[in-house]
């Protein structure tokens, strides 16, 4: 069998020698329009604090939030995601802060929505921010009780949903949860809002 293509007849990098030929033949391009900014948030006010793992990332206070996206919004980026920094004396077993509507990511949302419309919200679906033991899941003789996290998650999602949250990013890794959570938004009349594969959030 005679293999076709071959160096000398294919030589790939005519169509990589020039910069106006690989614009014209690339198939991908990068561009803002492909990127989402995590946004650190915590507990009290006029805060602004450095990550130490995390070189020039910091978490903010809700009303500071709009430092951080003041430049998302100058640099067109589409959606942020939150991810909540919980205060210890916060934490339970069951998570419950993950269900309190005046909690980090609710107040970040309604402070998003209310001063940056044009762009997206996304939130994690998840317990580990907000249990005491730091699972994803409900402990249940000493085991992750996954249908008993999934009636939480449901909770947290709708309320999220609530709250304006535009995508919903489950990465709690319970067996079920994305069915469950787009049946229950769907029924109390979310079906505008997205579910993000956890596969595609990294």
């Amino acid at each position: 069998m005679k293999i076709a293509g071959k160096f000398p007849n294919t030589r790939l990098r005519r169509v990589r020698n020039s910069e106006w030929i690989r614009r014209l033949v690339s198939e991908n391009n990068l561009s803002t329009n492909d990127l989402i900014l995590p946004i650190f948030v915590r507990d009290g006010k006029n805060k602004v604090e450095s990550i130490k793992s995390m070189p020039g990332v910091y978490r903010y206070s809700v009303d500071k939030l709009n430092l951080i996206m003041n430049k998302a919004k100058k640099s067109k980026i589409p959606m942020v995601a939150l991810f909540p920094y919980t205060q210890k004396n916060k934490k339970d077993k069951f998570g419950t802060e993950s269900l309190n509507p005046n909690n980090l990511v609710c107040q970040s949302i309604r402070y998003i929505k209310k001063k940056y419309s044009g762009i997206g919200v996304m939130c994690d679906v998840a317990l580990d921010p907000y249990t005491s033991h730091g699972h994803d899941g409900v402990i249940f003789k000493n085991r992750v009780d996954n249908d008993r996290t999934l009636k939480i998650l449901i909770k947290q999602a709708l309320l999220q949903a609530k709250m304006g949250c535009d995508v919903i990013a489950p990465s709690d890794m319970m067996d079920g949860r994305v069915g469950a959570i787009r049946k229950a938004i769907d029924k109390k009349d979310f079906q505008n809002v997205s579910i993000l594969s956890y596969a595609a959030k990294y």
